[in-house]
């Protein structure tokens, strides 16, 4: 076992494997290799042109699905580490949980959902696991990139339980005989602690950079952002530390002062909270953490602040008439897109037969979309510009 490895750990050595058996790597261990995979994949690369909050066209610096899923590795990572969680499985998951995301963020998920709601609906976290699974063709004997169990089920943060059967049912066998991804939804049981962090750690990550993008993009401002007790309180500390950034030409580095102070006290809350958690459920392996509550979590005074900031986001900056505008338009590009190409799968830029035609293909092809080739495509497609792209 790594020595600095708690006993409730993922632990690589006693991995429920891969769908398909694999022979060791003599230099890495397996969650080192599911992560190497997901950074060589093209999915993760499409990352980089696919929507966090502000489209592609509408600047430089705001925060990418990459970015995102950057600063969920490295929040992971830090907190992983302090408990003695495995850092690379919860590297290898922060990497891959977007990977399913369509272009244009949660607006296309919703244009995509309501598109495929007769056949089965659309879902990214189950895309993401399909994509891992299914989409990715990099090997010669295998679909998708073969990682491992505990990899898997960290991708999959959220499944009915209609999913989970349809996917149990598909499932290839594991060795252990102990079922497979969807197995847990369906018998309400917990994550490995590793996926348990991963999703704290996309909330922190999130709701910090889009207080940033959001300020940035002149959508929200600080004096707004002082309606939050959470982010009020983090700012006269900053101000109490560092009087000097008290003038508007200090905006900026009040800000970043800010959200750094609300990151670091999140992340240690994350930690002093899980670690009570755990002392008092008692878990020595990672078959009582299955069978447990949550074990990582937040402190119930920060749950709550935490609560606040998010209302805030969505009234202020997710639900504001130019954001709201902009999905507007993107949602209609891709229920063009979808209309186009059931009635056209020619136009897909894929070998689609007559007779392999399937709606849940039309689906895969649009969520592999960057933003840029959705807006150019819909303008190939239908000589309208409801986007600007960018080349």
């Amino acid at each position: 076992m790594t020595p600095d490895l708690a006993p409730y750990a993922c632990n690589p050595a006693a991995s429920r494997g891969r769908r398909y058996a694999e022979p060791s790597a003599p230099t890495r261990n397996d969650f080192q290799r599911d992560r190497d995979r997901i950074v060589h994949s093209t999915a993760f690369r499409r990352l980089v042109y696919k929507t966090q909050v502000f489209l592609n066209h509408e600047g430089d610096l705001f925060r990418t699905r990459l970015t995102h899923s950057l600063e969920v590795a490295q929040l992971g990572r830090s907190m992983a580490r302090s408990l003695g969680l495995h850092e690379d499985l919860v590297e290898a998951i922060a990497l891959a949980h977007d990977l399913g995301h369509t272009p244009f963020g949660h607006a296309g998920q919703d244009a995509l959902h309501e598109c495929m709601a007769p056949f089965g609906g659309f879902e990214h976290n189950l895309q993401s696991l399909r994509v891992v699974d299914h989409l990715e063709h990099r090997y010669p004997d295998f679909d998708g990139l073969n990682l491992t169990f505990e990899a898997r089920e960290g991708i999959l943060k959220h499944c009915s339980r209609t999913n989970a059967a349809l996917l149990e049912a598909a499932e290839l066998p594991y060795a252990d005989g102990l079922g497979g991804v969807g197995q847990r939804f369906l018998h309400q049981t917990q994550p490995s602690l590793e996926a348990q962090l991963c999703n704290l750690a996309d909330e922190i990550a999130y709701n910090a950079h889009d207080i940033d993008d959001g300020v940035r993009s002149g959508l929200i401002s600080m004096e707004q952002l002082q309606e939050v007790p959470l982010f009020k309180g983090f700012l006269q500390q900053a101000l109490a530390a560092h009087p000097h950034l008290d003038q508007p030409a200090q905006g900026r580095r009040l800000l970043y002062a800010t959200i750094r102070l609300m990151l670091s006290h999140q992340v240690y809350d994350v930690i002093n909270a899980t670690q009570s958690a755990l002392q008092s459920a008692q878990v020595s392996n990672i078959q009582q953490v299955r069978a447990s509550t949550p074990l990582v979590l937040f402190s119930t005074e920060m749950r709550e602040q935490s609560k606040v900031l998010k209302v805030f986001l969505k009234q202020k900056l997710y639900r504001h008439a130019q954001v709201v505008h902009s999905m507007d338009m993107a949602k209609q590009v891709i229920r063009d897109l979808f209309a186009v190409y059931c009635q056209s799968p020619d136009e897909m830029h894929i070998t689609v037969s007559g007779g392999d035609f399937s709606h849940r293909k039309v689906a895969d092809y649009i969520a592999g979309m960057t933003d840029r080739f959705a807006v150019r495509e819909h303008t190939r497609l239908t000589g309208l510009k409801l986007l600007p792209s960018v080349s």
